[in-house]
């Protein structure tokens, strides 16, 4: 029986506006891949990128390129060599997986040979703004436990401060999606480390990261944008504490558990993060976030509305994928 591959790119409103130091939008624009084999269908979800130079143009370009290999029976294994790490074969890999846990009759988790994934807590983000909006926003969220701030150099001192201040009792996390330049790394670390700051990810671009490795930093460095598959790893090294693992990066499922395998191995924490997607690129994810050191999977929470049926938030605690979602 042949598999067909088709793909749709899709419009969610964000509730409100999200910012970060690169620029704000106003909706989500995933892409979603469906493998269907008789009456049996799988799905994946992906967000292209820019700043990984995708398009939705290119990214659905590139799904189309793997469409007769899918047909002809190509698997998780073969699309590894068949697309490179990244959006499009996100969202194949895991239309794949799901598509050969519902043929099977099991779920994901035992396909990867993994325990039944227990619910998480995720970070809820905090986008960027002035101070004052800033500790508003963390005010509103004050009974979260775990915190995420968008950063971007001039300025961030305050805004951790407001926050802070707003909310005394979470846990914070802080990103700066490469918006700090070195001289920043130290004196910010050692001001944020005295606000309770748990973490910094990505502070410098990841052209420039090697500064890294001679920078005191009394607060854990995590890698995102400098982080995308296991063949990354060696450069981590010595430059960061803590690998920020999205499917959206890793070109899917399959590369993410091999990475998480690996970083683990290097002796390094995990964080599992995402684009602002809906519940289906959520789904995937908590395969992997068992055991991570942070869990950052809130893209549902920030959307005007979800997918239904979708992921089972409770507050800040998210529930493993139905079977009707995903996998």
């Amino acid at each position: 029986m042949t598999r067909r591959l088709e793909h749709e790119a899709q419009v969610w409103p964000i509730r409100g506006v999200f910012r970060i130091s690169r620029g704000a939008r106003t909706e989500s624009l995933p892409v979603v891949a469906t493998i269907r084999e008789g009456s049996v269908q799988g799905q994946g979800e992906c967000m292209p990128y820019a700043r990984y130079d995708e398009t939705i143009e290119s990214v659905r370009a590139e799904i189309d390129s793997v469409a007769g290999a899918i047909a002809d029976g190509a698997g998780r294994t073969d699309l590894q060599a068949l697309l490179p790490a990244g959006a499009a074969r996100n969202a194949v890999d895991c239309a794949l997986w799901d598509l050969e846990a519902k043929q099977a009759g099991k779920r994901a988790w035992d396909l990867a040979g993994q325990p039944a994934p227990e619910g998480v807590v995720t970070a809820y983000t905090l986008s960027l703004d002035e101070p004052a909006a800033m500790g508003a926003a963390a005010a509103a969220a004050k009974d979260r436990p775990l915190l995420k701030i968008k950063l971007a150099g001039e300025g961030d001192l305050e805004r951790v401060a407001a926050i802070r201040a707003n909310a005394p009792d979470a846990v914070l996390i802080v990103d700066a999606n490469e918006g700090w330049t070195p001289d920043q790394v130290e004196p910010f670390s050692a001001k944020l480390a005295e606000l309770g700051v748990a973490m910094i990810e990505q502070p410098l671009p990841a052209s420039d990261d090697a500064a890294l490795a001679d920078l005191p930093h009394p607060v854990p460095l995590c890698a995102d944008e400098s982080a995308h598959s296991s063949a990354d790893l060696p450069k981590l090294k010595g430059r960061y504490d803590v690998v920020n693992i999205k499917l959206d990066k890793t070109g899917g499922l399959t590369e993410a558990l091999k990475f998480q395998a690996a970083i683990r191995a290097a002796g390094m924490d995990v964080m599992v993060g995402c684009m602002l997607g809906t519940s289906l690129a959520m789904a995937p994810a908590m395969l992997v976030a068992g055991g991570a050191r942070f869990v950052d999977l809130d893209g549902p929470l920030l959307l005007d509305r979800d997918r239904a049926p979708g992921l089972c938030y409770t507050g800040s605690s998210v529930a493993p994928p139905p079977l009707e979602l995903w996998g």
